[in-house]
């Protein structure tokens, strides 16, 4: 018998494997994804007061930025592969427990140096929910069931970077910027409790776990041009968006000359769009095949990008102008997403943990690199145009191949092309 056998079969004989098998409650699954994105983007306003309480670089307090993006990236692909041999529920109730200790450890660290480590670490906790949340989903539901729910988590995920600075601003001003930390460790603690009360095992934990075999599994999907059009192309459609968030405060303030408070209530209308393109997906997934909400979703945002770029160009630029083309994009990325991601799941329904891992990995690498490149350049309005409108277009690109294979790909666990949400 395998190593760790016996636990698969327990979990087998006390669960039933299928898509049937008994749900976590959604708002519970909102709490575990929402700790990873909360925490990335909560602790960037406290960035100058951490600077002068340690005496700290520019360069250095970046890093405590850049590390827990790489940790919530390369985290993902240790987790969903994992999970698919031990189980869902033992990986993610391990990583909120770390995320929860190393939230404590970054509130009492005492030099920059602390910091950063409890940092990464405190990713490495929080991508567990990023990914697991994902998989337990699709577990447990049809692809027309889970896109619906897989577009509230998406959102949520989305949310994170557009109010989670407005909180630890707050909180900075407010308590000291420790206080952020102990805020985000009470919430992981509490996610922890709740899991552990009400999470069930959805997944079909083999028991064993070889290195040859995660590579195998990650190579399967990398083969397989469905699996990496719908990854890439969903990378490209929404955490693209990143690059404009990360500018927002240097084009409203710096180039438009609007009160700085603005930012956030600009954002936070941003945040609506994206909330409005999912609720449009979650409607129309009873009705219209997921292939073509993903494609002309997608073609909303290319096309308002494009106009953004356009407006740059000319020099006409106004808030009213900056706000409602990004509104439209994030429309169109708060649709396309959800879509994008249950095809992705789809492709294998036995690498559905590693294929969650891996679509995690490429959105925080699309994102990392978007919000790397804007600042090249001048101006933060025609960097953030260009990076839309060359993400949304490749975005589109990966979806056509995605959706081409889709329909000519032999052995496909879920014809998502053709599939129409739940028939009832």
């Amino acid at each position: 018998m395998k190593p760790g056998a016996d636990y698969a079969t327990a979990v087998a004989r006390v669960m039933p494997l299928s898509r049937t098998a008994a749900k976590a409650p959604l708002w519970l699954l909102v709490l575990i994804t929402i700790s990873g994105t909360l925490a990335m983007h909560m602790f960037i306003p406290a960035l100058p007061s951490v600077a002068h309480d340690f005496g700290a670089s520019i360069a250095a307090m970046q890093m405590t930025i850049s590390v827990y993006i790489l940790g919530l990236a390369g985290g993902q692909l240790v987790y969903g592969p994992l999970s698919d041999s031990f189980g869902r529920r033992p990986l993610l109730i391990a990583g909120l427990a770390l995320y929860v200790v190393a939230g404590l450890a970054a509130a009492l660290s005492i030099n920059v140096h602390t910091l950063i480590v409890a940092r990464l670490f405190q990713a490495l906790g929080g991508c567990a929910g990023l990914v697991l949340g994902r998989a337990i989903v699709r577990d447990t539901a049809s692809a027309g069931e889970a896109v619906r729910d897989l577009a509230l988590l998406n959102l949520v995920m989305m949310i994170g970077p557009g109010f989670a600075p407005l909180i630890g601003s707050v909180l900075t001003v407010s308590f000291g910027w420790r206080s952020i930390f102990v805020v985000l460790a009470v919430l992981g603690a509490g996610t922890f409790a709740f899991s552990w009360r009400l999470l069930p095992e959805t997944g079909r934990p083999t028991g064993s776990v070889r290195a040859a075999s995660l590579l195998h599994d990650y190579r399967t999907l990398l083969r397989s041009p469905t699996f990496v059009g719908f990854a890439l192309g969903g990378g490209c459609a929404t955490t693209s968006a990143y690059a404009f968030i990360a500018a927002a405060p240097f084009i409203i303030s710096g180039q438009l000359h609007r009160p700085l408070q603005e930012v956030g209530l600009y954002l936070g209308l941003l945040m609506l769009g994206m909330a409005l393109g999912n609720a449009v997906t979650r409607y129309l997934v009873r009705r219209v095949a997921l292939e073509r909400i993903l494609i002309a979703a997608n073609a909303l945002s290319v096309a308002s990008a494009l106009a953004l770029f356009v407006v740059v160009l000319l020099g006409d630029l106004t808030v009213v102008d900056l706000v409602g083309l990004l509104f439209v994009f994030t429309l169109g990325a708060g649709a396309a997403s959800p879509a994008a991601l249950t095809k992705a799941l789809g492709v294998d329904s036995r690498l559905v943990g590693s294929a969650a891992g891996l679509y995690g990995f490429t959105q925080m690498a699309v994102g990392a690199l978007c919000t790397s490149l804007v600042g090249i350049g001048h101006s933060a309005a025609l960097a953030s145009a260009i990076i839309l409108t060359v993400a949304a277009a490749l975005g589109q690109a990966a979806f056509w191949v995605g959706v081409r294979c889709e329909r000519t790909e032999p052995g496909r666990s879920d014809h998502g092309g053709e599939l129409r949400g739940d028939p009832s």
